[in-house]
């Protein structure tokens, strides 16, 4: 197997993209830590991996509380024993986030705590466990917005995925001679409750957006999940610094 034992920390483990990272990373042998702001949420998902025959465990915390976030990786080395990988996957995406004309600065701040805020602390309590230990990678999930713009804005999504593409590569340069490596994942629309609740809202944002894409259609969260399995793994071992944009095409696409 692929991730044989290798501890794995998975944020927003019990939405749509975490949740299928989850049974992924353990079927290819992982022992994964599902985190989710919800107990009852974050417990599902570990019983859903275990009922499938791997191991997970569960912690509720909410990555934008420093408390929360140590006692995520705590948890994981108490039960685990290390940290082998932390995969930055929870994110929000508020529909009050648009312009930054019209964006209240509530939903500006509620953004970057989540999604920058909450990167930032994962990897300070996770990358020292990961130094001491020689090695360990670090996923983070960006974003294709992050590298073009658009005109249906989200700008504090937007601009919170431009600071994670930022981090990843300034961690990427502090820690790669103590073997830890970071990379980041810049994914495209993907079918997931949190995206397909508005767009099946908004048949013409759907449209428009299916358009741009030369594969015509949305990727699928397993899409993802297969490229966070290579930076997991010792496949990747010299992979560092990377950001890798999975989006059908999108961002090569002008018309």
């Amino acid at each position: 197997m692929r991730l044989q034992d290798k501890v794995t920390v998975i944020t927003g483990a019990g939405g749509g993209m975490g949740r299928t990272a989850a049974r992924m990373f353990a079927a290819e042998g992982a022992r994964v830590v599902c985190v989710d702001v919800s107990e009852e949420i974050a417990e599902s998902a570990a019983a859903e991996v275990k009922a499938a025959g791997g191991q997970a465990t569960s912690v509720a915390a909410d990555v934008s509380q420093e408390d929360q976030a140590k006692r995520m990786i705590d948890h994981a080395v108490a039960t685990f024993g290390r940290v082998d990988a932390l995969y930055n996957n929870a994110g929000i995406m508020p529909a009050a986030d648009h312009s930054v004309i019209d964006t209240d600065v509530a939903t500006w701040d509620k953004v970057m705590a989540v999604n920058v805020r909450g990167v930032f602390l994962g990897c300070k309590y996770a990358i020292p466990r990961m130094v001491d230990q020689g090695a360990g990678s670090v996923i983070n999930v960006a974003s294709f917005v992050a590298i073009l713009g658009c005109s249906v804005p989200q700008d504090a999504y937007t601009a919170s995925k431009g600071a994670v593409l930022a981090l990843t590569k300034s961690l990427a340069v502090q820690f790669a001679p103590h073997g830890v490596r970071t990379n980041s994942i810049s994914p495209g629309p993907i079918e997931t409750p949190l995206l397909m609740d508005w767009l099946v809202k908004d048949e013409e944002a759907k449209r428009i957006r299916l358009a741009r894409n030369p594969t015509g259609r949305f990727g699928k969260p397993e899409e993802i999940v297969h490229v966070a399995l290579y930076l997991a793994s010792d496949e990747s071992r010299w992979t560092n610094g990377a950001n890798l944009v999975i989006d059908g095409g999108i961002t090569v696409n002008y018309f």
